[in-house]
């Protein structure tokens, strides 16, 4: 009987048969498209060889850099932080850095194209202007007068009261992933909204009344239809459709309910 092989450094066998060390072949189905050759988008077929904790990145960068040099797509960092790699894997919204292989039913192929809602430029990547725009309307930065000699001090409630929206990465997957927002390009959409929700309930900013006023459109918050495609689309985890139900009871309100200090000042 063959003798079982020692992990180096360890006293302990390496296992005999896992299969996460297997290479195996996967068969990515990706939607294609380039303005200067195709009248339409179209489905080409790869085959790639891969182990099961790669994840989709590494399977396009397998496929560019062994296959196919034109294939274009956005990454950055890798590691699910700076938000470029937002694309469409098996009909879900996901960052191709954080989904990996083997929670992917790979006895079938795996889809893959560009988020929906925003115009296309080509194979994955998307025009993100649109969406840049809608940020940028509500005004996503603190307000504030005067000019403290130290820090704006804000009890840890304070803090808490907007902590989940602070996470937001501006992928696009929460935006791209709402209904709404494919069928009407005037909508803000819940990423622009989850900004929002991060300085109105700020207890520093002084503009919150200013935000709600534009929220409170036609395409502001009254679009959301609450399907809750956006919470789970989030790779980050926000809760954007309670952040956008709260935007609404504000509005509502004529004010944030943000809670009172419990600090005092030396």
């Amino acid at each position: 009987m063959a003798e079982a092989a020692v992990l180096e450094g360890s006293n302990s066998p390496a296992p005999a048969d896992d299969a996460s060390l297997k290479p195996f072949t996967v068969t990515l189905i990706i939607r294609r498209f380039d303005s200067e050759f195709d009248d339409e988008p179209r489905w080409v077929d790869y085959d790639v060889e891969l182990f099961a904790t790669d994840r989709i990145l590494d399977a396009l960068h397998k496929i560019k850099w062994e296959q196919d040099g034109s294939l274009s797509f956005r990454r950055s960092c890798a590691h699910g932080v700076c938000g470029s790699d937002a694309m469409r894997i098996n009909g879900r919204n996901r960052l191709a850095c954080k989904t990996l292989i083997k929670d992917l039913d790979i006895s079938k192929p795996i889809y893959v194209e560009a988020i929906k809602g925003l115009p296309l430029e080509k194979d994955l990547i998307v025009d993100m202007e649109p969406f840049f725009a809608s940020y940028r309307e509500v005004q996503p930065f603190l307000q504030a007068s005067g000019k403290p000699e130290k820090e704006r001090i804000q009890s840890v409630a304070q803090r808490e009261r907007f902590d989940d929206t602070t996470k937001c990465i501006l992928c696009a997957a929460c935006t791209s992933s709402c209904p709404v927002f494919w069928t009407d390009g005037q909508y803000f959409g819940p990423a622009a909204i989850v900004n929002a929700h991060r300085f109105i309930f700020d207890s520093r900013d002084e503009a919150a009344q200013v935000r709600l006023d534009i929220l409170n459109d036609k395409e502001g918050v009254w679009r959301c239809r609450t399907t809750f495609n956006c919470s789970e689309a989030c790779p980050r985890g926000i809760e954007v459709t309670k952040a956008i139900a709260e935007v609404k009871a504000a509005v509502l309100r004529g004010k944030p309910d943000v809670p009172k200090s419990d600090l005092v000042s030396a």
